[in-house]
């Protein structure tokens, strides 16, 4: 009996459990895996970090969403929470738009009376450190797969600090870990 062929795969590129799936890798190899982020393991592994995939398609949609992150991190539910990466890959294709669209969300955050309980952390394919060469290995620390915006709970950031023995230490040493592995190996990875 003759098989039947299989249905073509149809997969969205805004498929929220891929792009989900592809943030989990980055997070894994990357931030865990080259130790970018010394606080990273420790939620992961407690299950402390959400990942919400943004399909908003305007930037009054994503500032909705992330004050509905907020509210949800802030209510009795979310307390279990250290954090949340919204991941909105549909917006801020380019870095830019995206670093003035952090303005907002900045201001978002304060009118919505959770400064000091919640900051913001970024990350974007095409991150870049104010006046550094755009292709310097030192701006992979802040690269990801997709446009991220990073809720933090400031009480579990300022105990992970805490705990670190040198927290003010951690960007110089990400930027000689990723110059040791070299721009030809940190791509490899990226592309795994």
């Amino acid at each position: 009996m003759p098989r039947e062929a299989a249905p073509p795969k149809t997969q969205s590129l805004m498929d929220p459990e891929r792009i989900r799936a592809q943030t989990l890798h980055w997070i894994d190899t990357i931030v865990i895996g080259l130790d970018l982020c010394p606080f990273a393991r420790h939620s992961i592994e407690a299950a402390r970090l959400r990942i919400e995939v943004s399909v908003a398609n305007n930037v009054e949609e994503l500032i909705e969403s992330f004050v509905d992150e907020l509210r949800y991190l802030d209510s009795a539910d979310g307390a279990a929470f250290d954090s949340t990466l919204i991941v909105h890959p549909a917006l801020f294709q380019g870095f830019l738009d995206f670093n003035d669209f952090l303005t907002t969300a900045e201001a978002r955050l304060e009118a919505e009376g959770f400064e000091g309980k919640f900051q913001l952390a970024s990350f974007h394919p095409g991150y870049r450190f104010e006046g550094v060469d755009p292709e310097a290995i030192g701006n992979f620390t802040n690269r990801s797969p997709y446009p991220m915006l990073h809720i933090l709970r400031e009480s579990s950031l300022t105990q992970a600090i805490d705990s670190h023995p040198n927290p003010e230490s951690i960007p110089t040493t990400n930027i000689a870990r990723l110059e040791a592995l070299g721009m030809t190996a940190l791509r490899r990875l990226l592309e795994s």
